[in-house]
C-alpha cells in the first residue's frame, strides 16, 4: 500500500467523493486548508496518483483613476468636445479655461489627441485644429464595459478591446490580475489507492498533547520521516537585476578608461538646449515634450562664464565664428535661465566640456531623464540614459560606429545592429542605433553623432568630440529578454526570484 500522510489521505478521499476530479478551490471548500492542499497535491502528483491541469485567465478592472474617467470622460475627450463647440479651431489656453482641465493633464491629453488623429496642435500659435471625427475609441468602449461589469476576463473580449487593454494599462487606468485555475484529477493508480485507504486510519505526522493525554498515541499509526519530502522554496537576497546590470556596464566603461560625469536632475534651458545649439523656439521645448519647473521658474547659469553665454548667444543669432548662419532670431538670456527636468543626459556632457577636457578624454554618465511621453511597451515618462563623449584629435565617424556596435553586441547582447542617418541640432553627422533580438524585435536605443562646431567652439573646445545618448533601459530589455519596458522596474516577486544571481 502507498504510504500517505494525513492531508494526502484526506485529499484523495475528497477527490473520490467528488467523482475523481475537482478544482483546488473546491477541495478547499470541503474543509481542507489551502496550503496543505497544494502540498498534498504536489506529493500525490509525484506519486502519480493525481494529474494536475492548469488554465490561465486574465481579469481586468478599473482602478480609482479609471473609474473617475469612466464617470467624467478622458481628458482628451474633454478638450475635443470643447474644441468642437468652438468651431474646431481654438487657442489651447481658451480650451483649458473652458473645460477646467488640470494643467498637469494637458500634455497627456495633447499626446493622445495627436495619437488618435483628432486634431493638430500648432506650437507657434498655440492653436488646436480639429482634423478628424470624434468617434468613440476602443479604449473608451473598454472603460464603459469595465464600469458596467466591474471586471471581465481578458480572453472573453474582442481583439479590439484586448488591444485597448494594453493602452489603458500603459495609462495606469486598469488593474490586471493573472489568475491560474488548477484542476486535480485522480489517475487509475489514485482511484485504487483511494479505495484501499478508504477504511484505513490516517497516519499521524505530529505528536500532539491531545494524543498523549488521551492515550491514543499507543494505537496511532505514525508517518515515517522522509528526507526526500518536498519543502518550501527559499529565496536568497540579491541585488535587483537592473541595478546589477548598471553596475556591470559602469565597470566595463571604467575599465575602458571612461570617467563618470554627474549632475542634478533639475537643469536650465541653457545647458539642456542652448549650449547644444537647439533654438529657443524648437518644438522640443513645448509643454508636452518637456517638464518645466513651476516654482522657481528661473535658475542660475553662472557655471557658464559671460564670455561663453555671449558666444552661444551670437552663435544662435548669426553663427558667430563657426561658419554657420545661425538660427536668425533674437536670443533671450532670460529664457536660457528657465528651469526644467533634464530631457536627456547630454547636458552633463556640456558641463564637462565647460570644465575643461582632458585630451584625449573619455567620459560617461548614467542620467535619469524626464519627458511627458505616452506610456507604452517601449516608452516611460522617466527613463535612464547612458551618455558618453570622447574627445581626441582626428576622431571620425568610424570611431563612433565602432563604439555603438560594441554597446549593442557586448553590453546588450544584441543579435543584429542597425545604424542609420538621423538628425539632431547639435551633431553632424548623426546616427540612430537600433538592435535586434528574437524576443523583442528591432528596438531603437538612441542617437549619436559628432558635436557640431556650433556646440564645441562657443565652449572653447578645439578638438573633435563624438557623443552618444542611449536608452540603457532598452539595452537591459534585450539583455534580460524583457518585452515591456515597464517590467524593468517590476515589483513582480516571481520574476525577480527567477533572475540569476551574478
Amino acid at each position: 500500500m502507498v504510504e500517505l500522510r494525513e492531508h494526502e489521505h484526506r485529499t484523495l478521499s475528497v477527490l473520490a467523493r467528488l467523482g475523481g476530479k475537482a478544482s483546488v478551490d473546491k477541495l478547499v471548500e470541503k474543509g481542507l486548508p489551502d496550503a496543505a492542499v497544494m502540498r498534498a497535491v504536489m506529493v500525490l502528483q509525484e506519486k502519480k496518483l493525481v494529474k494536475v491541469g492548469e488554465s490561465k485567465r486574465t481579469v481586468v478592472r478599473l482602478n480609482a483613476e479609471g473609474k473617475t474617467y469612466a464617470e467624467q470622460g478622458l481628458p482628451e475627450r474633454h478638450l475635443m468636445v470643447a474644441l468642437e463647440e468652438l468651431g474646431g479651431n481654438a487657442i489651447l489656453d481658451k480650451l483649458i479655461e473652458k473645460t477646467g482641465l488640470d494643467r498637469q493633464l494637458v500634455p497627456i491629453a495633447l499626446g493622445w489627441i495627436r495619437r488618435k488623429k483628432w486634431a493638430n496642435f500648432e506650437s507657434q500659435t498655440g492653436r488646436l485644429r480639429m482634423t478628424g471625427d470624434l468617434e468613440e475609441g476602443a479604449d473608451e468602449k473598454l472603460i464603459a464595459v469595465l464600469n458596467k461589469k466591474g471586471s471581465v476576463e481578458l480572453e472573453s473580449l474582442s481583439v479590439e478591446l484586448r488591444d485597448a487593454s494594453k493602452l489603458l494599462r500603459g495609462r495606469k487606468l486598469i488593474l490586471v490580475d493573472e489568475k491560474t485555475d488548477r484542476t486535480v484529477e485522480l489517475t487509475e493508480a489514485g482511484r485504487t489507492a483511494a479505495k484501499k485507504h478508504a477504511g484505513a486510519a490516517p497516519e499521524v505526522t505530529q505528536l500532539t498533547p491531545e494524543l498523549i493525554v488521551s492515550g491514543k498515541w499507543r494505537k496511532a499509526s505514525y508517518q515515517k520521516y522522509s528526507i526526500g519530502a518536498a519543502v518550501a522554496n527559499t529565496w536568497p537576497g540579491k541585488k535587483h537585476p537592473y541595478l546589477q546590470f548598471l553596475d556591470d556596464v559602469k565597470e566595463k566603461l571604467v575599465n575602458l578608461g571612461f570617467k563618470e560625469m554627474v549632475g542634478t536632475a533639475v537643469e536650465t534651458a541653457f545647458f539642456n538646449y542652448d549650449a547644444l545649439y537647439t533654438p529657443q523656439d524648437h518644438p522640443a521645448r513645448e509643454s508636452f515634450d518637456i517638464y518645466f519647473v513651476k516654482s522657481p521658474r528661473y535658475g542660475s547659469i553662472d557655471a557658464a562664464s559671460d564670455v561663453v553665454v555671449r558666444n552661444v548667444k551670437k552663435t544662435h543669432e548669426d553663427g558667430w565664428r563657426t561658419g554657420s548662419t545661425g538660427w536668425r532670431y533674437k536670443y533671450s538670456v532670460r529664457e536660457a535661465r528657465r528651469l526644467l527636468l533634464r530631457g536627456h543626459g547630454t547636458c552633463l556632457s556640456v558641463r564637462t566640456l565647460l570644465k575643461g577636457l582632458e585630451v584625449p578624454g573619455r567620459y560617461f554618465s548614467f542620467a535619469r531623464c524626464y519627458r511627458p511621453e505616452v506610456l507604452d511597451r517601449t516608452h516611460l515618462t522617466e527613463f535612464n540614459q547612458v551618455e558618453g563623449i570622447v574627445a581626441e584629435e582626428n576622431l571620425t565617424l568610424r570611431d563612433l560606429l565602432g563604439i555603438l556596435n560594441t554597446f549593442a553586441v557586448e553590453i546588450a547582447g544584441a543579435e543584429k545592429v542597425r545604424l542609420k542617418p538621423d538628425y539632431y541640432p547639435f551633431t553632424e553627422p548623426s546616427v540612430e542605433l537600433s538592435a535586434y533580438s528574437r524576443k523583442n524585435g528591432w528596438v531603437e536605443f538612441g542617437g549619436s553623432g559628432i558635436f557640431r562646431p556650433e556646440v564645441t567652439m562657443p565652449l572653447g573646445v578645439k578638438v573633435p568630440v563624438i557623443a552618444w545618448g542611449l536608452g540603457i533601459d532598452r539595452l537591459f530589455m534585450i539583455r534580460a529578454g524583457v518585452e515591456d519596458i515597464r517590467d524593468v522596474f517590476s515589483k513582480n516577486l516571481d520574476w525577480l526570484r527567477r533572475q540569476k544571481v551574478v
